[in-house]
């Protein structure tokens, strides 16, 4: 028996797929062939498109919209008022329109009001700040925030800023200074750094 709390005020259809331990508040919608995975939230008025996939211990706050092509891995942290597009190219009376893929990888966390422009890989553990529009893919650890956002900083799991211990040839060993936790920052990644 599916151990999920949906609130009767939520619209979940037949077919979507709600994980054990997930609490579903009031007025979200969610459309047919999205599988939310186990002990998530879905704020107030989130709206999850056809064929979503959202993994477990994702949090989405109120008023998110996930449409149609988008793939949230686990541990997620989905500010309110995100909103994800899927065309690159919307017009309300095209025929031909192509649904773009948008992946949200394990451990990230995208600030309230960002908009994610299609297309693009968040990559695991980044931090998208609030008000920002993705354009681009964001690599791992990414500090990221602006319009378009760009890479700033680069931030330990625990969401504090690393600092550069040492520079090698083909990566940056960064260490966080709270929790000590280590890590190599392949040198592409580091240089797009924009202060």
């Amino acid at each position: 028996m599916n151990k999920a709390k949906v609130e009767p005020t939520s619209i979940v259809d037949e077919n979507a797929i709600i994980g054990d331990g997930t609490r579903v508040w009031n007025f979200v919608h969610v459309r047919e062939n999205a599988k939310i995975g186990e002990k998530c939230v879905l704020g107030d008025y989130v709206y999850v498109g056809r064929g979503v996939t959202i993994g477990n211990g994702v949090k989405l706050e109120n008023r998110a919209t996930v449409y149609e092509g988008v793939t949230i891995e686990d541990k997620v942290f989905v500010g309110p008022h995100v909103t994800f597009t899927n065309d690159l190219i919307p017009r309300s009376f095209s025929t031909g329109w192509k649904i773009l893929q948008t992946l949200v990888k394990e451990g990230s966390s995208i600030g309230a009001g960002t908009v994610i422009v299609c297309g693009v890989t968040i990559g695991e553990y980044a931090l998208i700040g609030a008000g920002s529009v993705v354009t681009a893919n964001m690599p791992p650890h990414a500090l990221a925030y602006g319009n378009p956002a760009r890479v700033r900083e680069f931030v330990c799991k625990c969401g504090r800023t690393l600092k550069t211990e040492e520079k090698k040839k083909n990566y940056v060993l960064m260490k966080c200074p709270f929790c000590e936790e280590k890590h190599k920052i392949p040198m592409e990644d580091y240089a797009r750094m924009k202060k």
